[in-house]
């Protein structure tokens, strides 16, 4: 097999692997985030009952232990998908791949830090002799409290991938090698995320407002999976990207 056609099978394969890495991870945030969201959450968690949820902690202590462990794995995974996503993207607009990426990885910042809300009431609630100062009622309020500040950091941070995904919606239109359905659909999601820059609207619209998200980012997630993307016009754009960085001789 000649040199040739090895490097024109390494070039067809990158953005392929980079593609399906990205589905790869993808998934691993949707099932990651699902399972603490119905499983951990959905069951542990009694919206203004601060007794019944400390009792519900204390009593599946590592079920919520996991929980925490899967927001972090959801977080660290969606990192991945943005960095493969800017160099995915890059050919296509490179500034606004770099401030996609931006609002991620904010977002994601936003994430990790609702992890450390997300574990504070194991804390609070552990009995520690320094805690012996405050009554049990108020360590329970002061675990839903940190519960409830997990929950609006996280929102904070779906406004980001709301913009997120309003970007990378427009960068998958104007790509070739993606259908644009798909980056229909990321905007619709993204608008969807939007509607967390107030509260009170998002929670009018729970659940319905999570389904544009899921749709969106879901069946981009099962493309990137199933078919990739079209690597011979991936590589024309890239070879187009390149062309115009190329410095005048």
């Amino acid at each position: 097999m000649s040199t040739a056609v090895v490097m024109e099978r390494s070039t067809e394969a990158s953005p392929r692997f980079k593609a399906r890495a990205a589905g790869v991870f993808y998934l691993l945030t949707f099932v990651t985030g699902i399972f603490e969201l119905v499983f951990v959450s959905g069951r542990l968690v009694i919206s203004g009952d601060a007794a019944a949820t400390a009792t519900n902690i204390l009593e599946h202590a590592p079920l919520f232990r996991l929980g925490f462990a899967c927001n972090l794995l959801a977080t660290a995974c969606y990192v991945a998908v943005t960095a493969l996503f800017y160099n995915l993207f890059k050919p296509v607009d490179r500034s606004l791949s770099v401030l996609a990426a931006f609002f991620s990885l904010v977002g994601c910042a936003m994430g990790a830090a609702s992890c450390l809300f997300y574990l504070a009431p194991l804390g609070v609630l552990s009995g520690a002799q320094y805690l012996s100062v405050f009554k049990v009622e108020q360590l329970q309020a002061l675990a839903l409290m940190f519960l409830k500040l997990n929950v609006q950091t996280t929102q904070i941070g779906l406004v980001f991938f709301g913009f997120y995904c309003l970007l990378i919606g427009y960068l998958i239109f104007r790509s070739t090698f993606l259908p644009r359905i798909l980056g229909a659909l990321m905007v619709v999601a993204g608008l969807g995320w939007l509607t967390f820059l107030s509260p009170p609207l998002a929670k009018s619209l729970s659940p319905y407002v999570l389904a544009p998200g899921i749709v969106g980012e879901g069946l981009l997630t099962v493309w990137l999976l199933v078919k990739g993307v079209n690597v011979q016009r991936w590589n024309e754009q890239a070879e187009a990207y390149l062309r115009e960085r190329r410095p005048p001789i």
